[in-house]
């Protein structure tokens, strides 16, 4: 399904988790086509600053906070004031590996906080002065994880099953709007994920034919463009989702405990 197909973004544009991988490669993207960025991340955005700005972007702030907490949605916001936002690029998220009874429970906590408490936050205070000006678009980084129960990686997983859902819902409900949600459905790609989940000695971890994350972020930008809901990235991927849907969830979760086990 499409709608409001556009040839490229203008205007001001927030980008969370902008800091590296998709995040930044979307940042990129948007700032070639010249808008204006709020970068925001849980860590150092001064390179990713620098690098957006070469690229052509008409203004480039950044803000560092944690989406996990309340704090951090509140500064996001008062840090947009009173400007129009555009358009917003949820790419804020990240994963936690080994056994669930094994991980801690505040890490257990800081991902589902990041992955849908903040980013359901920031949608909701960000996207309903997009339906009263009945203009705007959402660009949200699910996962083709959320179509596989995940063993040892089961939380990442479970919120991505959220989000990939919350979407296609939203943009149902939406559809009768100029407002576009678009979920970016990747699957393993070459980003600092594996490091920061702690899950370098796995399979997937360590499998040599990950994702470049400028293609995946070109795929959810133009997708993004075309006003499409859900773009699956990558023909391997759309077949991994595709089969995923098909199989037993018994066997998918085995499967994906041989990438997922340390």
């Amino acid at each position: 399904m499409t709608k409001n197909s556009v040839e490229k973004l203008s205007g001001f544009y927030v980008v969370t988790g902008a800091s590296s991988g998709i995040g930044l490669e979307l940042a990129k993207l948007a700032a070639q086509d010249g808008a204006a960025l709020l970068l925001v991340a849980d860590r150092d955005l001064g390179d990713a600053k620098r690098v957006v700005q070469q690229c052509g972007a008409s203004e480039v702030e950044t803000l560092e906070v944690d989406l996990a907490t309340v704090d951090g949605i509140d500064r996001v916001i008062e840090k947009i004031g009173s400007r129009t936002v555009d358009g917003l690029m949820a790419n804020a998220g990240h994963g936690l590996g080994e056994a669930f009874l094994t991980q801690k429970w505040d890490e257990i906590a800081h991902v589902i906080d990041t992955n849908i408490t903040g980013t359901v936050s920031l949608i909701h205070r960000i996207g309903g002065g997009m339906v009263l000006r009945d203009k705007g678009r959402i660009l949200v980084t699910g996962s083709i994880a959320g179509d596989m129960p995940g063993a040892y990686q089961l939380v990442y997983n479970s919120t991505k099953a959220f989000i990939n859902d919350f979407c296609v819902g939203l943009a149902n409900e939406l559809k009768s709007t100029s407002v576009v949600v678009t979920c970016l459905m990747p699957g393993v790609t070459d980003t600092q994920f594996f490091e920061r989940a702690g899950m370098e000695d796995t399979r997937a971890g360590q499998m040599k034919d990950k994702a470049d994350p400028a293609k995946v972020a070109r795929d959810g930008y133009n997708a993004l463009l075309k006003g499409d809901t859900q773009e699956v990235s990558g023909i391997m991927n759309k077949i991994q989702d595709l089969f995923a849907d098909l199989l037993p969830e018994e066997l998918v979760a085995q499967m994906h405990r041989h990438l997922a086990k340390p």
